[in-house]
């Protein structure tokens, strides 16, 4: 029966579940004493409702406290092995994939490194594949115990009906590429165990968001700086979470060729590809066979010479054109988003760290609005380069909250988990 708002029963049961879960998993532990006011719900609602998740297998008791003259009160918690998810990272350098419990607690990964031909749609389904199988078998974790698969990206994601997640990766070369459909085919998962297809910089914006150095903020934009870079977006007014396509706005009118095709953008000047490239172009050299990590880290260690040396000038001069370029890509997120911080992450944005971001900073200020410019922090992200992983497993861990710590039945063409913020 539903009622004048539209909502039953079922929904306001749900609701309370998701309640009580989310508070728990990142208050806990907690009595019910204290889940009272923390969820809004009443005594008997909040008794009934830890009485479910206990019987489900949920929630657990976690010890006591000394209450004021009275009986100890019991703590709860959620239950680490009552539910189990995968994030996979389709990174520029190789597929990452991690099996976790349902505090997020790493139990097994899997690293496969990508060669020539990186984003050979075939090798990188092969990859998720033997990298899932891997994880399950090395944690004993059947999958069927999976609430779901969470993947992080490159590029544009289109929920289609009867494919699923298909993935539009213009730089990487992937023209509506049905993901869902050929990880399905073949896979030895169940169907009731679902995918959850994203952005590789909006799963970072997820991890970030819950776990590292957004958390407790309104809004935020965090930066996936990688070969490429992206760009996540959270804010009252799009709360789920949005990917934007940073890296291609235009900074230079008829400039570097962008591997998108287009000219001057952000990505053509700000990624590490591109930062490498540039700096051969000037006479810059790193080890024959070196991938993109490692050119990079010869490139810092030739700018920041560890022993007090002199600097690679080269290196140098190139580091702070990127610092510029970034810094006044960062303006316009400033700009357009008023962020109260923006977080800087991903293997490249982590790797030019703390040195890189005095530079970037002041450049944001210099291209922003003053009034907006001053309002905001730009940080590095806490969650190392992990955080993609991380955030792909909290995908399916978001939407088993929001359908209350209840397992949906399997539907086809299933929609991404929404990126939720951290409850307050």
């Amino acid at each position: 029966m539903a009622g004048r708002n539209g909502r039953t029963v079922r929904d306001l049961r749900r609701g309370n579940r998701t309640a009580v879960l989310q508070r728990l998993y990142f208050d806990g532990p907690l009595s019910r004493f204290e889940l009272g006011p923390a969820t809004g719900l009443s005594s008997g609602s909040v008794s009934n409702v830890v009485a479910e998740l206990i019987s489900d297998g949920l929630v657990e008791e976690a010890g006591s406290v000394d209450s004021d003259g009275g009986r100890p009160r019991i703590l709860l918690r959620v239950a680490p092995g009552s539910g189990h998810m995968i994030g996979v990272d389709v990174g520029e350098t190789r597929v990452r994939i991690g099996l976790f419990d349902l505090t997020l607690t790493e139990l097994a990964r899997a690293e496969h490194p990508l060669e020539q031909q990186r984003y050979e749609v075939d090798g990188i389904v092969g990859h998720v594949r033997d990298g899932i199988a891997e994880v399950l078998s090395g944690a004993g974790i059947g999958p069927e115990r999976l609430l779901g698969v969470g993947i992080g990206v490159p590029g544009i994601v289109e929920r289609v009906p009867q494919l699923g997640s298909v993935v539009h990766g213009q730089t990487i070369g992937w023209d509506a590429v049905p993901l869902e459909r050929l990880l399905r085919e073949g896979s030895e998962l169940p169907e009731s165990v679902p995918y959850f297809i994203d952005n590789g910089a909006r799963t970072l914006g997820q991890a970030e968001m819950w776990f590292g150095a957004g958390r407790g903020a309104g809004n935020a934009v965090v930066v996936l700086f990688g070969s490429g870079v992206g760009a996540c977006l959270v804010s009252p007014d799009v709360d789920h979470g949005r990917a934007v396509e940073w890296g291609h706005l235009t900074v230079r009118v008829r400039g570097r060729r962008c591997r998108c095709g287009a000219l001057g953008c952000l990505e053509a000047y700000a990624g590490a590809e591109s930062l490498l490239a540039r700096w051969f172009e000037a006479g810059g050299t790193a080890p024959e066979g070196a991938d993109e990590e490692t050119a990079l880290a010869v490139m810092l260690a030739g700018a920041y010479p560890a022993d007090g040396g002199e600097a690679d000038p080269v290196a140098l001069a190139v580091l702070e054109e990127t610092a510029e370029y970034v810094g006044a890509g960062l303006s316009d997120l400033i700009n357009l988003f008023q962020p109260e911080r923006i977080l800087i992450g991903g293997w490249a944005g982590l790797q030019l760290g703390t040195r890189f971001l005095p530079a970037v900073r002041r450049y944001a200020a210099a291209y922003a609005l003053r009034h907006p410019a001053q309002k905001v922090a730009v940080e590095l992200g806490r969650l190392g380069p992990d955080a993609v992983t991380v955030g792909a497993a909290i995908l399916p861990l978001a939407d088993f909250f929001a359908h209350g710590g209840r397992r949906p039945d399997p539907v086809p063409a299933r929609r991404t988990a929404p990126a939720q913020r951290v409850p307050r």
